[in-house]
């Protein structure tokens, strides 16, 4: 028996608003659970955030899907007390959670904060599997939130990783990325799995949108943007338990942003990475991944013709990104959903969210079963 990670997300800040702060608000968290066990804990990540943060009450109950409903509830507790305090740019655990979890089923993880917290630390994800509310008032044991005072949200806060105790066989795959990953393709992935009888993989997604890997913004504007790869990539790799494989989606961002100061101040042409940047940007993940020890698998970047700053000198550089990450053990994703035009790629039909960078929903799906099919691939040609 060991801890596993079956569900998991990175930390980032949330968009800019006048309202940083809350009070007496719940929020709920509904989550697949793939592996079967007796016992859980929950991490809650304040890694982004300046300031630290109680949040009064923690509950873990059961539900039967994405929704907000959840009976048979239990308090959590961290070091006994059922108030978590986490400190500025730190992360907490929970103690162990005694509860019967059998596989494919959902658990919900609410928490309530009474009094005004600050709010900036979250991380926008969604997909099939991804779902969160929130509501005004305590509806930590809830079974059901108010209509009236109640809304989903796609934005995970403070909740990090939650942990099962299970089988040896059982481990986890880390997505790590942008917007691309924070989007449906781990998600479809994991469903992937699920539909053709693998329960001894969970999906844990350490994405977050806008992220780079050479550079990160120091501004409110894109605040959400996050941390660049070197300050980001060990906090979220090494809290994730039983991990086996590693999928790499980054870069896209680096190549996409710089579009001169006379644009926009924050974007100079002077981040605009070369090759050689990049490459060792992900030599940089490779190496510090030989810590952990998991299998690597890198992803080609998918399409950007007519995304809003494209030209051919973008182009080229991510052509040119994309047969380097071919010669690893490689997912390309960019052949899967796009097509060459004269040596340009364009999404293939269907393929386009329609804002000609981020693929469709359709697109999602094929990515999130190339990645299962290459895992499986891997695993069979490795079974000892």
């Amino acid at each position: 028996m060991k801890w596993v990670t079956f569900y998991g997300n990175a930390q980032s800040k949330v968009l800019p608003n006048p309202q940083t702060y809350a009070k007496d608000l719940t929020l709920r968290y509904p989550i697949y659970c793939p592996f079967e066990g007796n016992k859980i804990k929950i991490t809650l990540d304040n890694f982004c955030s300046d300031n630290d943060v109680v949040i009064d009450k923690v509950t873990v109950g059961v539900t039967n899907g994405l929704n907000d409903i959840a009976s048979d509830f239990i308090d959590v507790r961290f070091n006994g007390k059922n108030e978590a305090v986490i400190k500025a740019h730190q992360s907490i655990i929970s103690d162990d959670i005694d509860i019967k979890i059998n596989k494919n089923s959902y658990l919900s993880i609410t928490m309530y904060m009474k009094d005004f917290t600050d709010l900036t630390s979250g991380v926008d994800i969604v997909g099939p599997l991804s779902k969160g509310y929130f509501a005004y008032g305590d509806y930590s044991k809830a079974n059901r939130l108010d209509i009236n005072k109640s809304k989903s949200t796609s934005w995970v806060y403070f909740l990090s990783n939650v942990d099962i105790y299970t089988e040896d066989k059982n481990n986890a795959i880390i997505c790590y990325g942008d917007s691309i990953t924070s989007q449906d393709w781990p998600d479809y992935m994991m469903l992937y799995l699920k539909e053709n009888n693998i329960d001894n993989l969970s999906v844990i997604r350490k994405a977050v949108s806008g992220t780079r890997i050479l550079r990160e913004y120091e501004c409110i504007t894109y605040q959400s943007y996050g941390k660049k790869g070197s300050n980001r990539f060990n906090h979220e790799i090494r809290s994730v338990s039983g991990a086996k494989y590693l999928i790499i989606d980054h870069g896209i961002n680096d190549i996409i942003h710089p579009v001169g100061e006379n644009i926009n101040i924050f974007r100079p042409l002077s981040d605009m990475p070369t090759l050689d940047d990049l490459k060792n940007g992900i030599e940089y993940y490779l190496k510090e991944n030989e810590k952990y020890g998991l299998i690597p698998f890198v992803a080609t970047l998918t399409p950007i013709y007519n995304w809003r700053t494209y030209a051919l000198f973008r182009e080229e550089l991510k052509n040119e990104f994309n047969q380097y990450l071919m010669s690893k053990n490689c997912i390309d994703f960019s052949n899967l959903i796009g097509e060459k035009i004269n040596n340009e790629y364009h999404f293939k039909e269907s393929m386009n969210s329609g804002d000609n960078l981020h693929p469709s929903k359709k697109a999602y799906e094929k990515m999130g079963e190339l990645a299962g099919k290459t895992i499986l691939d891997y695993e069979n040609k490795n079974k000892k």
